[in-house]
């Protein structure tokens, strides 16, 4: 069965990517060594990797994937320090 990845790295201005891949070992190697020009991480390298997620639906990857980037970095901060509990709080929209 085939595994797919969900993750985020933190980039050298302290700003977080998110990504997804079925090789991720290899996906960090180019993020890290500037594989693609034109990715977000170029000239944001060094990058480490701070979260990781796997799943065997690449469905669900996929969709995982586009709801982290739509997080809050407060939000994701949650999600890498494993504080799920805040997840919930984190999702509320602030009313002035």
């Amino acid at each position: 069965m085939k595994t797919y990845y969900v993750y985020i790295l933190e980039c050298s201005d302290k700003s977080y990517y998110t990504g997804f891949t079925s090789k991720l070992e290899a996906r960090i190697r180019d993020h890290q060594i500037g594989t693609y020009l034109d990715c977000y991480t170029y000239s944001r390298r060094p990058v480490s990797l701070v979260f990781y997620a796997m799943f065997t639906d690449p469905n669900q990857a996929i969709s995982t994937e586009k709801q982290i980037k739509k997080w809050s970095r407060a939000k994701k901060e949650a999600l890498i320090n494993n504080e799920f509990e805040k997840l919930p709080n984190l999702s509320k929209k602030k009313f002035n």
